[in-house]
């Protein structure tokens, strides 16, 4: 991309607060197009939070958002605040997927995914289908198509989730730690769907406690820390370097660690005073090895306990 291509996404000062409570504190953002961020930090950062002002779930209190051909301007009584339309079109164009799938109970699979096109795109019914089944047999549920959500696994129902975002052909995707209600041999079938999607250079942000993943797929990691964006920048570097200086002043003595709530038995973050944690079940990566007390992320054997 030209140095002088503006980003796809561009935030500036961007305030969210409910009541007393502030949110998300001037948060700044460019995203260009085909890059995959990955924000992490601890439950209560503002990251659900900031994903959900970028659609305009959640109004902010104030800043600048520039998207596509859209320029808003969230301070009160500012003349570029969003329009009912704008926001309309703007959601059209940025798909979000949840923790929780939020699919329609009482439809079938490719009804679910045929729904949003066929009332928002105005397509007709045949390429509504189409593109669904097309989408369908994407994500590996084709043979699906025709049962409810509750028949379901709860990995299937999320890949249907994305496949029916995808169905608005966004230019934009948000992930809300769409694996965090799922359990552990789910996982898996998730974060391969997403990987792929990034390979073919589908623009994403996610929130997400899924450290390897966000190290091995993403383009930048930020880390929301205090309800501030802390830090942003190459994985290697935010997730090796700076989580490693900061992890030890934030937890306490011989518990999980707080800028990771393990969610799942698959990562979790080992802090203790009195030992190195096991190199035997060390799968992703270490942090300095020098630092006392040694810190580690850990990828846990099946049937170690926690």
């Amino acid at each position: 991309m030209s140095e002088l291509s503006a980003p796809l996404l561009r935030i500036r000062e961007l305030n969210k607060s409910y009541g007393d409570l502030h949110v998300l504190k001037n948060v700044a953002l460019d995203v260009n197009a085909g890059e995959v961020v990955s924000i992490i930090g601890a439950s209560g950062s503002g990251k659900s939070t900031f994903l959900r002002c970028l659609n305009v779930m959640e109004m902010p209190q104030s800043g600048f958002m520039n998207f596509e051909n859209f320029a808003f301007d969230f301070r009160e009584g500012a003349r570029a605040q969003p329009t009912s339309e704008q926001l309309r079109l703007l959601r059209a164009s940025i798909g979000m997927v949840f923790q929780s799938y939020n699919l329609w109970p009482h439809m079938t699979v490719l009804e679910n995914v045929v729904e949003a096109p066929l009332r928002v795109r105005k397509l007709a019914r045949k390429q509504a289908i189409d593109e669904a089944e097309a989408l369908l047999n994407r994500v590996g549920l084709y043979e699906k198509r025709l049962q409810y959500p509750a028949r379901l696994s709860g990995g299937q129902q999320q890949r249907v989730a994305i496949a029916r975002a995808l169905a608005m052909k966004p230019q934009l995707m948000l992930f809300d730690e769409v694996t965090s209600a799922l359990d552990p041999e789910l996982v898996g079938e998730v974060l391969s769907l997403m990987a792929s999607l990034a390979e073919e250079g589908m623009t994403m942000l996610l929130a997400t406690h899924e450290i390897a993943f966000a190290r091995d797929v993403s383009s930048r990691v930020l880390f929301f820390d205090q309800r501030v964006m802390a830090e942003d920048g190459p994985p290697g570097q935010v997730l090796r370097l700076e989580l490693g200086r900061r992890i030890p002043g934030r937890v306490g003595e011989n518990v999980a660690g707080q800028i990771f709530k393990r969610h799942r038995a698959i990562l979790y973050l080992v802090y203790s005073r009195h030992a190195g944690a096991d190199p035997s079940v060390c799968g992703v990566f270490r942090f300095p090895a020098d630092r006392d007390p040694p810190v580690a992320v850990c990828r846990r054997r099946r049937g170690a306990g926690a």
